[in-house]
């Protein structure tokens, strides 16, 4: 039974970030090794949400973080420092440095 349980948070971590009510996410967007084209992506996407319940940059880094912290867990080292430099690039994109 608790592998049942578990299961079920991995899917319902991987379908928050693939159909967000908040954000519509370019496909595989985190899977990028290019912490800018990351964050550039997430603006995009923060700024266009008509469905989004916070500012567009409190959106956007809430998605990065989340997907970070939760469905992000078995990241490669690499590609969790290039989701973490994402929210450096993020931050600039909105003028927050």
């Amino acid at each position: 039974m608790a592998t049942k349980h578990a299961s079920t948070k991995k899917k319902w971590s991987a379908d928050v970030t693939k159909h967000s009510d908040a954000l519509d996410l370019e496909g595989n967007i985190f899977e990028s090794g290019d912490p800018k084209k990351i964050a550039k992506s997430l603006k995009r996407s923060a700024e266009q949400s008509d469905r989004k319940k916070s500012a567009p940059y409190r959106s956007a880094m809430s998605m990065l973080t989340f997907y970070i912290n939760r469905a992000g867990k078995n990241l490669e080292a690499s590609q969790k420092e290039v989701l973490e430099k994402a929210k450096d690039e993020l931050r600039k994109e909105f003028g927050r440095e």
